[in-house]
């Protein structure tokens, strides 16, 4: 069985999220979907429209990832070193910094990304909310 493994907010579901994880299921045969905790996503995003269990509850219902779990607040790595995947696959928006990368490749664990995009979805295109709010619905 080859692991991959991808992280992200998923604010929104939509169909270019469903695009990117079956193009990350090309690169193995069981997914983990990796989502970022509430307090990651404000510090990076500034906003957030779904609160962490109802994103993982959104991911689970597509029924693509054969786990889907929510990250750790401090250290990504620590999510990597217990589900030992086999590939790490990128999103076309996303990028790792020079020592998370380092890590996982001493790991032995591939990083792959995808290269495009489906047509032109974006949850930054499809909400604008205001920074420093929790939406929920």
């Amino acid at each position: 069985m080859k692991k991959v493994m991808v992280g992200g907010v998923f604010n929104a579901v939509h169909p270019g999220h469903e695009f990117f994880l079956n193009k990350a299921l090309e690169h193995g045969d069981f997914l983990i979907v990796v989502i970022a905790t509430d307090r990651t996503v404000m510090k990076k995003k500034g906003y957030l429209l779904k609160k962490q269990e109802e994103r993982k509850e959104a991911m689970e219902r597509l029924d693509i990832a054969s786990r889907v779990i929510i990250g750790d607040n401090e250290n990504f790595f620590k999510v990597v070193a217990q589900e030992k995947p086999d590939v790490i696959v990128l999103g076309y928006d996303q990028t790792i910094d020079n020592d998370l990368r380092k890590k996982i490749t001493d790991a032995g664990i591939e990083i792959r990304k995808v290269g495009e995009k489906f047509k032109d979805y974006s949850t930054s295109e499809i909400a604008r909310p205001k920074k420093g709010k929790i939406y929920s619905g």
